[in-house]
């Protein structure tokens, strides 16, 4: 890596034409991931998408002046100092405020670059462009906002927060709800019905363990498998299946921690206490979350689950 006192003036503006390219290219990949679900947030980084062109498209025509037409490649990873992005443009679901607090930050760093280079830079005119896009960056948070009361009202503001929490349930809610009951409620009968037929804690642990593990990778390829997200909007396929996997797990593991307690009473004590606390939290999330009335989540979780749990206590004292 170079270090930044290195650089020639030749160097520092094909870097800065570089970095220009790179947040043009983030603010359109931004926009395009938003434009359907997100159209009014979309066309604020169309605004700053053509901010940034024009800003290159200055400095390519500085440069040709001075150095003729071949720019070096010259990126921010091959100089010193600069920070690491983190690509979460690529991320699904996205996240609008931290695309919000991404562009900020690179704004933030793109002034103090052009401060900082227009500072040591000998040559006139190369100064002059310098301190101008140094003043529109440190513009460009400003810039944003106009363009946020210009593209975002309240109706639009509130039609992007419903968007935002619907694919939040579709992609996250949804496959983590349905593995944690699948979890909770179809390991009960296996880890009770051990607890009862042998008293001995550790055997019930260890049906539990592997009910929980076996059911969450069942669970998990199942969601995975079931649709690729492209037409339903549920996101990418394996995000949803690790996240359905991974929650079911954790649904059969929080009634079978107990059974490490090495007193047989105390742990199917404890058991039942989680199994009431699990199926308590999963009615309150169906009603927060899927918009089921609260009652009615609570006696069909409850119902089932004692259905299973009674199956299970049966079969172990048979």
């Amino acid at each position: 890596m170079r270090s930044f006192e290195g650089l020639s003036e030749r160097e520092i503006l094909a870097l800065a034409i570089s970095l220009e390219e790179e947040d043009e290219r983030v603010y359109a990949d931004i926009a395009e991931g938003t434009r359907q679900d997100f159209p009014a947030t979309a066309a604020i980084f169309d605004g700053m998408r053509e901010e940034e062109s024009g800003h290159r498209r200055r400095l390519i025509e500085l440069f040709r002046e001075r150095f003729g037409d071949h720019i070096p490649l010259i990126r921010r990873q091959d100089v010193r100092g600069f920070i690491q992005r983190p690509a979460i443009w690529l991320n699904q679901p996205l996240d609008l405020e931290a695309l919000r607090k991404q562009a900020a930050t690179m704004e933030v760093e793109t002034r103090r670059f052009y401060e900082r280079v227009a500072a040591r830079t000998q040559h006139p005119g190369t100064r002059q462009l310098l301190d101008d896009l140094a003043f529109e960056e440190r513009s460009h948070e400003t810039r944003a906002e106009e363009l946020s009361k210009d593209n975002l009202s309240r109706d639009a503001k509130d039609t992007e927060d419903q968007a935002n929490r619907r694919l939040f349930v579709l992609q996250i809610v949804q496959p983590g709800l349905a593995g944690l009951m699948d979890g909770s409620v179809s390991t009960l009968a296996p880890v009770f019905a051990a607890a009862v037929a042998t008293h001995k804690p550790w055997d019930a642990f260890l049906v539990g363990m592997a009910a929980s593990i076996g059911a969450g990778i069942s669970m998990g390829f199942a969601e995975a498998l079931s649709d690729d997200g492209s037409l339903t909007g549920r996101g990418h396929p394996w995000v949803r299946g690790g996240i359905c996997g991974l929650m079911t797990a954790v649904g059969g593991l929080g009634h079978t921690l107990p059974f490490l307690i090495s007193n047989f009473r105390a742990a199917m004590t404890a058991a039942i206490i989680v199994v009431v606390i699990e199926l308590a939290a999963i009615s309150w999330i169906r009603h927060r979350y899927m918009e089921s009335p609260l009652f009615s989540a609570a006696v069909q979780v409850g119902l089932g689950g004692a259905l299973v749990f009674v199956t299970g206590l049966l079969i172990g004292s048979s």
